[in-house]
């Protein structure tokens, strides 16, 4: 038998989301950059999204691929969420952890390199017993922001519900956080809202609850987010995550990423986007993009194209998946002047939001566009739809003020074209000026905090030295 190695070898858990699994891998690239020998577990149709990260470190980072765990409730070959209902999502969560047994069986045999700790998405609370039997401690890894990782474990530790004959207006506290946000029922996590409802069988509700209990069990909570962001949610350890210890280690993405190189074959190249938009003034284009997930009914995308043509703003419109866009609205919009631009497919996102030009970002506020803007210095018109998205939409316009609320329906609700108009008119006149101030002075602090001596960077330095003490 070999002699175990001086490095610490970590595995990791991503859950099979791209909004999950892309920063987790940023993580990882930091870690091995670091010294740490990884393992990331990943399966058939999702192990080409790892192909970068072993290619920019052949040597420390390896890939264990096991097949995805049929379940009765998924389609067949279907290995990620991307275009999936939350039902989808909550099933996802409860057949991943059919992955126990032969990651534990893989764990024991790595007698050259031991596992010397777990770090999983938190929709892999499963993995906290794993951990336990390999003898070893977990972190969770949060790919959303402190607040948003403590208010849906705070749903499942204290179970709320809403009263009969209270309808989606049911205002749900949150009295253990910091400034005691509270929440309307409709822009509660529908994942919590289908098992609290009894909306998945059994089983899988279960699974829902136990994960983020097992979570509250964990060593810690490694987050994608940063104290200049979210200082008052890390000042103290919170209740509603377990009282664990917090490194904010992020934004963990590189700088020079673009959202084509990971999400796809972009629809629109990078140097064709920047060359369209470099006939705008700096700061007069909205980029607007509701992420890989959120597809616009009908009605709301006709009620966003009338906002943007009464608005006259010159504008990039990312229409994703199966979306739709109103009829000759496209042609009306190149044919003014070239004043709009409609990009069907995926988009370089990271480069579009860093060219002078583009002065505001209308975004649903998934926490990974929220960093890319954040760390871009562009404010933020807030749209969230779901998950997560009413808190992070919280945090930029009430804390960070780096946001203004663009409408606040979620998905299927669409806003008032009029009222929508005159909400994008204030971002680009005088009433936008605070957020885009703050906006640029949020940024510089993200940039500190990622450099050398950085509290983001100075957290990650803590963490390895915890994994290089195991």
């Amino acid at each position: 038998m070999a002699p175990p190695t001086a490095t610490p070898h970590v595995l990791l858990v991503p859950f099979p989301a791209q909004g999950h699994a892309l920063p987790l891998y940023d993580l990882a690239a930091l870690l091995a950059a670091r010294g740490l020998r990884l393992t990331v577990v990943t399966t058939p149709a999702n192990a080409a999204q790892l192909a970068p990260l072993l290619a920019a470190h052949p040597d420390s980072v390896h890939r264990l691929i096991f097949p995805f765990p049929s379940h009765p409730s998924l389609p067949a070959g279907l290995e990620n969420t991307r275009n999936c209902p939350p039902v989808y999502i909550a099933v996802f969560i409860h057949a991943l952890a059919a992955l126990h047994q032969p990651i534990l069986a893989w764990a024991r045999s790595q007698s050259a390199h031991p596992v010397v700790a777990v770090v999983s998405d938190f929709f892999c609370g499963w993995t906290q017993p794993l951990a336990a039997e390999i003898g070893v401690p977990r972190v969770v890894f949060t790919p959303s922001g402190v607040l948003g990782t403590a208010v849906p474990h705070s749903l499942f530790r204290r179970l709320v519900k809403r009263p009969v004959g209270c309808d989606d207006g049911f205002q749900v506290a949150f009295p253990t956080i910091p400034g005691e946000p509270a929440f309307e029922w409709r822009e509660i996590s529908m994942l919590y809202k289908i098992y609290i409802e009894g909306l998945v069988e059994e089983q899988v509700g279960e699974s829902l609850e136990q994960n983020c209990l097992w979570n509250l069990e964990s060593w810690g909570f490694v987050s994608n987010t940063f104290r200049a962001l979210e200082g008052r949610y890390l000042d103290a350890p919170l209740e509603d995550m377990g009282f664990k210890r917090v490194w904010a280690v992020g934004p963990v993405a590189p700088d020079t990423d673009t959202a084509g190189d990971r999400g796809g074959e972009a629809a629109v190249a990078a140097g064709d986007l920047s060359a369209w938009l470099d006939a705008f003034p700096e700061g007069s284009v909205l980029y607007v993009c509701f992420g890989s997930q959120t597809v616009l009914t009908p009605a709301m995308a006709a009620a966003l194209a009338e906002a943007l043509e009464r608005s006259a703003v010159p504008f990039v419109w990312v229409v994703s998946g199966d979306g739709v866009v109103p009829e000759g609205f496209e042609a009306r919009a190149a044919a003014a002047a070239k004043r709009g631009m409609v990009v069907r497919g995926w988009a370089p996102q990271v480069a579009a939001l860093r060219h002078p030009a583009v002065g505001w970002f209308m975004t649903h506020c998934g926490w990974n566009s929220v960093l890319e803007a954040v760390a871009a210095g562009v404010p933020m018109l807030a749209w969230p739809m779901a998950a997560d998205q009413f808190v992070n939409a919280r945090l930029l316009v009430e804390d960070a003020g780096v946001a203004l609320r663009a409408c606040a329906g979620g998905v299927g609700v669409a806003p008032d074209a009029g009222e929508l108009a005159a909400v994008l008119a204030d971002a680009v006149g005088e009433k936008g000026s605070g957020a885009r101030t703050r906006a640029k002075e949020l940024a510089a602090e993200a940039a500190i905090a990622a450099r050398s001596g950085g509290s983001s960077y100075e957290d990650l330095e803590r963490f390895v030295q915890e994994i290089q003490k195991l």
